[in-house]
């Protein structure tokens, strides 16, 4: 359902003898949610994770609307880059007149890199001397 969309209930509204009822009309208004963005029967959202967790793994809860929680997980050896984005199929709006089927939940994912300056220079040693281009090519 969308916003606007208006929902009729023909013969419901004020009854009394010897007229006929009129009916009630609702107008649905969509509110601004402050994590997920509803387009038709999409939900969309940006999850931000941390550098370590774009190139190992993640597993991150996600609380829905009807105030469940699932899990959005990465596993060790998927690199998830900026900007990629991951459906997850029947966790968005229920779909008008088929309420027992749902649209897709759509995460984008951004990655917050390190501060400069996040590691001191003694921690960025590299024994002493840092290989030169030509040093870690690897070729003879």
């Amino acid at each position: 359902m969308k916003d606007g969309q208006k929902i009729t209930f023909h013969g419901e509204g004020d009854q009394e003898p010897g007229l006929e009822p009129g009916g009630i009309i609702i107008m649905l208004d969509q509110k601004d949610h402050a994590v997920f963005t509803g387009r038709g029967e999409d939900l969309f959202m940006c999850m931000n994770i941390q550098l370590v967790e774009a190139l190992c793994d993640f597993q991150k809860p996600i609380s829905t609307l009807d105030n469940r929680t699932i899990v959005i997980t990465s596993h060790p050896g998927q690199i998830v880059k900026h900007g990629d984005i991951k459906c997850v199929l029947n966790e968005g709006m229920s779909i008008y007149r088929r309420p027992h089927e749902k649209g897709r939940l759509i995460i984008e994912f951004k990655e917050n890199f390190p501060e400069n300056g996040f590691l001191s220079p003694d921690k960025l040693s590299f024994s002493g001397k840092t290989p030169t281009r030509e040093e870690g090519s690897g070729r003879d």
